[in-house]
């Protein structure tokens, strides 16, 4: 006879088995959060044990010093650049909402006109990708070149999004929609003060996946930005730390003090753009499991 517990009819792993787990997962922390903590050291650490350090301390021990942050913060391009990170993801995430909710409300009732037809038009934009020549030729013909709504408008519809609010609101209960058609209410009432209240889960999940998405989104601002005034967050992540490229006093607002170490200024944006994502998302992940799980389920 065995001589392992069985829990829900299952053995339960052995003590052996849980050290080999606990030790793999503990290795897997370590790499993921070794060098986060990395970064965060090295952005508040002193210039002088940066510099002795080479140019990135795991743990700061004199103490912590915000020049760093005081610099990118004082105006400049990196301030220039927040505001507009800001800027796209609050506009480009609340119309891609509204879209996305509309849209997949349109789908969800059967028997509208051309339902079927725009449905299979979303399901084939799951599989063929218009391409980037094509998407650049469109924004061009727009007359959306080195304008903000070249970043915002080309991925402000995600059909994957549409399928999973579309499968949530089919799962809404037809015997409140049906009362609420009895007592007169519009489609719009409908979609507006039924659909959207009891929907809240799968609108926090997307609403996090299109802000996340422009809120990192550099590739599109490369394309189509061409005034550095105009770049996002990431964009300029991606010249001062990715490319190496070194940050004068003229892109910190002129300050005329002594800056920081590079390697201290080049952690603080990594950081600058890493918060917000951080800040928000403690909010949403309650709702991913019923947002998600049972939008795929449904649909």
């Amino acid at each position: 006879m065995s001589d392992k517990i069985l829990v829900g009819g299952m053995p339960m792993p052995g003590r052996p088995e849980r050290i080999v787990k606990a030790i793999f997962l503990t290795v897997i922390c370590a790499v993921v959060v070794l060098p986060f903590v990395g970064v965060i050291s090295t952005s508040l650490a002193t210039p002088e044990q940066v510099i002795k350090a080479g140019g990135f301390v795991m743990l700061p021990t004199h103490g912590f010093d915000l020049s760093a942050y005081k610099s990118i913060l004082s105006g400049g391009t990196v301030t220039q650049a927040l505001l507009v990170s800001a800027f796209i993801t609050a506009v480009g995430t609340t119309l891609a909402l509204f879209l996305t909710c509309t849209l997949g409300w349109a789908l969800s009732r059967r028997g509208t006109f051309g339902n079927k037809p725009l449905l299979l038009l979303v399901l084939i934009s799951l599989l063929f990708n218009p391409g980037l020549i094509p998407t650049y030729l469109v924004v061009q013909q727009f007359g959306l070149l080195n304008s903000l709504w070249a970043v915002i408008l080309p991925i402000s519809v995600s059909a994957f999004n549409v399928i999973v609010v579309r499968a949530y609101f089919v799962g809404l209960p037809g015997e409140v929609l049906d009362s609420a058609r009895i007592d007169g209410a519009s489609e719009w009432k409908l979609f507006w003060h039924i659909g959207l209240p009891l929907s809240k889960a799968v609108v926090a999940v997307v609403g996090l996946f299109y802000g996340v998405g422009y809120w990192n989104s550099f590739f599109g601002a490369l394309l189509y930005l061409n005034d550095a005034s105009k770049w996002p967050l990431q964009l300029v992540l991606r010249t001062y730390v990715v490319d190496g490229v070194e940050i004068g006093a003229q892109d910190l607002g002129g300050a005329s003090e002594a800056l920081p170490p590079q390697t201290s200024i080049q952690m603080a944006i990594l950081m600058i753009s890493i918060i917000p994502i951080l800040c928000v998302y403690p909010f949403v992940q309650r709702h991913f499991a019923k947002g998600v799980l049972t939008g795929a389920v449904k649909g």
